[in-house]
């Protein structure tokens, strides 16, 4: 299976609102699988379409207990009131982390590659906060932009300058 090329903060589709999969057939499968060996490769705990390229509601992610889950035309549907600060990186925005206000708990529908609808209720932990951080790249938020202004302008120029990119590559 091919590696997936990631794209990185300044690409516009990371900024795009995705559409829904409508069409289940083994390019989901094929995509998904190839989805988990680039997340894998970086070191990533999850993976949304728009940060390999595809404009489909779709994300991956290894919640660390062995089970890998895929998540396709997901909709958070209840998030806990209480609130958890955690440090999160993102494999579109490589080398830079800053901690995020995130519901504690979330509950989940989406379809599987096949098309079966299932939910997960109550997720908490890593798997609530990877739950909502690959959901938000659906609709075209970074983790970057949950932050102040002041604090998202500082993110971004670390980024620049920690992967040596120079203004005139913007």
């Amino acid at each position: 299976m091919a590696m997936l090329d990631i794209y990185k903060l300044g690409d516009e589709i990371l900024s795009k609102k995705c559409k829904r999969v409508e069409k289940f057939d083994s390019s989901i499968s094929l995509l998904v699988e190839a989805m988990f060996e680039t997340m894998d490769e970086d070191n990533g705990v999850g993976l949304a379409g728009p940060q390999v390229g595809v404009d489909f509601r779709l994300f991956v992610i290894d919640d660390q207990d062995g089970h890998r889950l895929a998540f396709i035309n997901p909709e958070i549907i209840e998030t806990s009131v209480e609130t958890v600060d955690m440090e999160e990186g993102c494999l579109s925005i490589p080398n830079v982390y800053h901690d995020v206000e995130r519901a504690a708990q979330v509950s989940i529908q989406a379809q599987d590659v096949n098309g079966k609808s299932f939910k997960i209720e109550h997720a908490n932990g890593l798997l609530a906060r990877a739950i909502q951080h690959e959901n938000d790249h659906l609709n075209g938020v970074l983790f970057i932009d949950r932050l102040s202004e002041k604090e998202r302008e500082k993110m971004v120029a670390k980024y620049y300058k920690k992967n040596h990119i120079k203004k005139a590559d913007r």
